[in-house]
């Protein structure tokens, strides 16, 4: 359908090139997607808006002067059954209805690929998230980011991207020094022997916890018997193993996959920081001053320069992350991804900078920032941790209200607004929950085909499908793919679960203005098949969301 429409936009579009004596330069794109409100049609163009950088005029003149061509083309060559002007110069599409009811027998057809694309063919994307330090375990923030970046990853696969998903491990550095020394002291202290704990060392109880599985499980004091800097390295590699393996743990509770975890250390090993300061030496973006290494990152619209390696010969946090994405250019990828928290906004500027001197364009990198968390209860604001009480677990948030919800809850907003997490609500068995709504509607329509005690077929009648309603959710139902290519290229998997959204209440709505299973045979065999369709959607983007679906509640 959309390209029957894209080659009906290129023909009037060359024709209004030609009679404006203008020349349409080569790649010259423009935008098709859905509306906002169905209501506006089935798609929307902003084509005018870019032909008016070709023709110097003003959009809502030349979107006149496309519709008036539209309007020329006879209705057995159109996929379209009316053209609207909307919002100064966009123009809303509305297809013909047999084409919008042969969509039906494409999504029975295709199943399980229905929606796929390959939008991005070509692309080598490398995706990195959450990569929280492994000095406790996953927070709530964590998690959000988890569930962001993994249902990218989904969606990118299935619009034609080869994906890779990395966490960067921090497990260098001054905070694993500070890990190390906090479990000693604990360590000591468990064993009758008091000293200082470090001021800027780690609290939280789980601390203590890997200070009595290293006497319970490995050694009970013999640590005490090491020369102390050997004893607290022992215990930073212990801790380090021990918190991924809990990190590692709830993210396989949760459905997120890695393809790899990136360690931090590995770049000093093989001597890839200093081979990365090389290449920006190379291209004259450092120099000396005050003893300590600079980026100009100043050259590249960063708001000062910045240091690099101190006076003291320590790098700073950036130089290990520079180093680190030049490893993924070296590897291939031409497309990054990164999903921070909001503790790191300031960071993006920089990195981009260097990203840019490493060779990346600006359109090639994506950093995200993802922002806070709050969980309400009975419309409170509330702590959950039942144990140090200085942060929420994200074990105890999916222990609490499921995984579904947990995924879900954190992708139905757009990752840079604040998310207020209702508790009461995410655990509610009721249509008021909106992933509880989405997984009814899935399973209602599951249980038609045996309610109806007949197949799905594909051979119906499609002109019976004329109400208002139908015509709505065949309309929305057509729209998948463009949501997950809109998803892709603003890297935002909210927009496929606000989609879904707009799928269930479609469908609630066709359903409780009319009958499936009737006394009408073939009005219930078409009837079923846009029920199944509607399932298959349901089911293809709650999957690409990392989400289940019951064929029964």
């Amino acid at each position: 359908m959309k390209s029957k429409l894209e080659t009906l936009i290129n023909s009037v579009v060359d024709a209004y090139c030609l009679q404006h004596g203008a020349a349409k330069p080569d790649g010259f794109a423009y935008d098709l997607h859905p509306p906002k409100d169905s209501q506006h049609g089935d798609l929307s163009c902003n084509i005018a808006f870019k032909l008016a950088k070709v023709t110097r005029q003003k959009p809502a003149e030349i979107a006149a002067g496309l519709l008036d061509l539209i309007s020329k083309i006879p209705a057995k060559d159109s996929p379209v059954e009316k053209t609207e002007l909307a919002g100064g110069g966009f123009l809303n599409f509305y297809l013909r209805k047999e084409d919008l009811g042969a969509i039906l027998l494409e999504i029975h057809k295709q199943d399980k690929n229905y929606g796929r694309s390959d939008f991005g063919k070509g692309k080598r994307a490398i995706l990195e998230f959450v990569s929280a330090n492994p000095t406790g375990p996953l927070t709530i923030a964590h998690g959000r980011q988890a569930a962001v970046g993994d249902c990218l990853a989904r969606i990118l696969k299935f619009t034609g991207h080869t994906v890779h998903s990395e966490y960067y491990l921090n497990d260098a550095g001054r905070q694993m020094r500070m890990l190390a020394r906090s479990v000693f002291v604990r360590y000591n202290e468990l064993l009758g022997m008091e000293m200082p704990f470090p001021e800027d060392g780690y609290q939280g109880d789980y601390v203590r916890d890997i200070a009595r599985d290293i006497i319970e499980k490995e050694k009970r004091d013999s640590l005490l018997k090491e020369p102390e800097e050997k004893a607290v390295e022992y215990c930073g590699l212990y801790a380090v193993k021990y918190l991924m393996g809990s990190i590692e743990e709830d993210l396989a509770k949760m459905q997120v996959h890695f393809d790899n975890y990136f360690s931090e250390k590995t770049l000093y090993a093989k001597n890839q920081v200093e081979h990365a300061l090389g290449v920006l030496r190379e291209k004259g973006y450092l120099f000396e001053s005050e003893g300590a290494l600079w980026f100009r990152s100043t050259d590249l619209g960063d708001d000062k320069d910045r240091v690099v390696k101190k006076s003291t010969g320590e790098y700073t946090y950036l130089a290990p992350d520079i180093a680190y994405h030049l490893t993924k250019y070296e590897r291939g990828y031409n497309m990054l991804v990164n999903f921070w928290g909001p503790d790191h906004h300031g960071y993006i500027p920089r990195l981009k900078a260097a990203c840019r001197v490493l060779g990346y364009p600006p359109e090639a990198i994506h950093i995200g920032i993802v922002q806070l968390t709050t969980l309400f209860r009975k419309g409170q604001p509330v702590r959950m941790s039942t144990r140090a009480g200085e942060f929420v677990t994200l074990r105890e948030l999916y222990q609490e209200v499921g995984v579904d919800a947990t995924r879900f809850f954190f992708v139905m907003r757009r990752q840079e607004s604040h998310l207020d997490f209702d508790l009461d609500l995410a655990k509610e068995k009721s249509q008021e929950n909106p992933v509880y709504y989405l997984q009814y509607a899935h399973a209602r329509i599951a249980s038609l085909a045996k309610f109806a005690e007949q197949g799905i077929t594909a051979k119906v009648d499609l002109k019976l499908l004329a109400s208002t309603e139908e015509s709505e959710l065949i309309g929305c139902l057509a729209q998948f793919s463009e949501y997950l290519i809109q998803a892709s290229r603003a890297t935002e998997p909210y927009r496929l679960a606000d989609y879904l959204r707009q799928v269930a209440a479609c469908f609630h709505k066709f359903y409780s203005h009319h009958r499936i299973v009737t006394e009408d045979k073939e009005l219930t065999k078409a009837r079923l098949l846009l029920a199944d369709a509607t399932r298959i959607v349901l089911r293809n983007g709650l999957e690409l969301l990392g989400i289940s679906t019951p064929e029964s509640m």
